[in-house]
């Protein structure tokens, strides 16, 4: 790897060389490097583009890094990633994607990704979107994910998207069974002109499963964002959807969080709040020597947090 793509996979996997364990990088549309234990398996898809990832039951404090980097103008990587997840599974899913675009053309990554989880497994997916360059062209992903969570599965999802992507439209959908939990995390900052779509659509089918998503943004420029969410109750379940943004400049941002109860224990909370920085935040802080611009940058790395 040159130095260009280094610096992507320590921005997205926060990797400086190859990890321990399970991985699979995928470098400009092609494999560049892969490894599996005794119980992950990496098998590359023989009717489309991607990997199956099969996880053995009772796997206990394993993880898996998938990163995709992209550092050639104009290309445009498309991936299917299943997750097979064994029951009573515990382990750490660590992916990403970082483009490197000095050319004309955009360059674009979109990754479908599907999990599987088995009774009982649990599953910490941690995803992180990061671009840069100074070219003409733009840095655009897509990212899909679906999950399906069997009974008594646990799915904690983290999303961060805080630079260099000009254009995204980021789509998760999930059905949970009795007793599954699923919490998603997520943040975004967009800054000039760019543009950030946020979809989630959450079906809660089993007895006492419950969902939790929760989105911090920062919206800067003449950027804009939008949040959707949907949380349908389908039976005795619980279910949280929130959106925090602090807008800047001349930014725009929409919150649209949507709740359907098909079942009569079915209890859902959502809740949305759009605003600037609070004035004295910034005299408080300003107060102590820093300037306007290094308070609010304090500021927004504290929400993000």
């Amino acid at each position: 790897m040159n130095t260009i793509e280094q610096n992507l996979l320590k921005e997205v996997a926060d990797l400086d060389s190859l990890p321990i364990g399970a991985y699979n990088l995928r470098s400009n549309g092609q494999l560049e490097a892969r490894n599996t234990t005794a119980n992950i398996d990496i098998v590359t898809k023989t009717d489309k583009p991607g990997i199956d990832i099969y996880i053995k039951p009772g796997t206990q404090n394993e993880s898996v890094h998938i990163p995709v980097i992209l550092s050639k103008a104009g290309l445009k990587d498309l991936v299917y990633n299943d997750f097979h997840i064994g029951e009573n599974a515990d382990v750490t899913i660590i992916a990403g994607c970082g483009i490197h675009n000095c050319g004309g053309g955009d360059a674009q990554h979109d990754g479908i990704h599907t999990f599987y989880l088995g009774k009982n497994a649990k599953l910490r997916y941690v995803e992180k979107h990061y671009g840069e360059g100074d070219g003409r062209g733009k840095q655009l992903m897509n990212p899909t994910t679906v999950v399906h969570l069997d009974e008594g599965a646990y799915m904690e999802m983290e999303t961060t998207q805080i630079a260099g992507i000009d254009d995204t439209f980021r789509k998760t959908t999930g059905d949970l069974a009795a007793g599954a939990t699923l919490i998603v995390r997520e943040k975004i900052m967009t800054t000039g002109e760019q543009h950030a779509v946020t979809d989630f659509d959450v079906d809660l089918n089993g007895e006492g499963c419950s969902a939790n998503v929760i989105s911090r943004s920062v919206a800067k420029d003449v950027s804009r964002q939008e949040f959707i969410s949907r949380i349908n109750g389908n039976a005795p379940c619980a279910g949280h959807t929130e959106c925090d943004a602090i807008i800047m400049d001349h930014a725009q941002v929409l919150a649209s969080p949507q709740l359907t109860a098909n079942h009569v224990d079915a209890s859902l909370i959502h809740e949305a709040a759009i605003g600037k920085i609070a004035g004295e935040q910034l005299i408080k802080l300003m107060t102590l020597g820093l300037t306007e611009k290094e308070a609010e940058d304090q500021i927004v790395s504290g929400f993000l947090k």
